[in-house]
């Protein structure tokens, strides 16, 4: 029986160092994230996965190590290859958090959607390419919990330990395509996309379903529910929507209850809920009530912006030529033009490949292989 390739965990400095030493002799390494989103409030980090071509895989703990930054060289050299899947939010992540940047990444993921692949989840991906399956799913497990069971550790392993053979096939499939220009020229992006910090929004209240159905006053007290939300999720550490549901805060916002027998009555207050925070909902209803007309919130507008004639047929032609190119390419209709760059187009009115290459984010393959023929669907009477 073929032995196992080991796993070895970074929980202190020193590991860490170690790590990084053996991963920098590698020319391409895997990486894979995991979170306690569904567990804790706000989100932590709860684990890297750096993995390494014959099989061996480092487990960073960022719960223990209070600084990453020793990692910082690893993802900057453009000498090596990122091997990620799907992994703008890992990479989000790490840039976020530790400020790290990324030089040379590989996306399976991307790479797979220029295949013309519609499935594109990794055991999708392994399955048609490689035959492998993958351990039994893991994502709602609670990461931040130690020690890991070898089940977890299992999964966390696989996540990156496939993605080296998976590359190697994709690359040799795009490649025979003329498309693996393409991928590199998208990855890229990826890893030079910032990922600033997301400021609070005070308006988020707003996005509950229902919400603009609401008067002024509803509305008012739908803030205050929100709000309180908000602090007992960080107060509990537990996700916002684990305290209550949205479509509970609409129901108390709708209702307006003011004491606890009214309370009761709502779908989604429970005994549980009515017996820990009852008086905090009742509370924020109060609190709303109570509220001066001229301390009212206001509906945010958010006024589309004005479309001349002009550009609207310019988008039409856009899309049209699109629909048929789309069908010619065997690419999905977001990959080869997106509505947003439709728009960003369709607003620029380019007459000359250069001008259509200082569009933002068009993409020089885009460019170089369509460029002509969307200049001409523009051009078109």
């Amino acid at each position: 029986m073929a032995e196992r390739p080991p796993i070895h965990w970074a929980r202190l400095p020193d590991d860490l160092a170690r790590a990084v030493d053996e991963l920098s002799a590698a020319t391409e390494i895997a990486l894979d994230t995991e979170g306690d989103s569904l567990h804790h409030y706000p989100e932590r980090l709860a684990l890297v996965q750096i993995g390494l071509p014959h099989g061996a895989v480092w487990l960073v703990d960022p719960l223990a190590l209070m600084d990453l930054a020793p990692l910082a060289p690893l993802f900057a050299d453009a000498r090596r290859t990122l091997v990620v899947h799907a992994g703008d939010n890992d990479l989000v992540h790490l840039k976020r958090r530790y400020d790290l940047t990324f030089a040379s990444v590989f996306d399976t993921a991307i790479a797979a959607r220029f295949l013309g692949g519609k499935a594109l989840g990794l055991d999708v991906l392994l399955e048609t390419y490689l035959g492998v399956a993958l351990p039994p799913s893991r994502q709602k497990d609670d990461w931040s919990r130690r020690p890991l069971d070898p089940a977890q550790l299992a999964y966390a392993a696989a996540d990156v330990q496939h993605l080296f053979a998976l590359k190697a096939r994709l690359v040799e499939e795009l490649a025979s395509s003329g498309r693996l220009a393409w991928v590199e020229e998208e990855c890229a992006a990826l890893a030079a996309q910032p990922a600033p910090e997301r400021p609070i929004d005070p308006d988020a209240y707003v996005g509950v379903k229902g919400a603009r159905d609401l008067p002024l006053r509803g509305l008012a007290v739908l803030r205050e529910l929100w709000n309180l939300r908000e602090q007992l999720a960080r107060a509990a550490d537990r996700p916002p929507f684990k305290v209550f549901g949205e479509d509970t805060l609409l129901r108390v916002a709708q209702t307006l209850p003011r004491d606890a027998a009214t309370l009761a009555t709502i779908p989604g207050v429970t005994p549980r809920v009515l017996g820990r925070w009852g008086p905090a909902l009742l509370g924020a209803v109060e609190r709303g009530l109570a509220l001066d007309d001229a301390e009212l919130p206001t509906l945010p507008r958010h006024p589309r912006p004005v479309i001349s004639g002009a550009m609207s047929r310019r988008i039409e032609k856009l899309r049209r030529w699109r629909t048929g190119a789309t069908e010619r390419i065997g690419l999905e209709p977001g990959i080869v033009l997106p509505n947003r760059l439709i728009t960003a187009i369709a607003a620029a009115a380019p007459r000359t490949l250069d001008e259509l290459g200082r569009v933002e984010a068009v993409r020089r393959w885009r460019v170089e292989t369509v460029g002509a023929e969307i200049l001409a669907a523009l051009a078109a009477d």
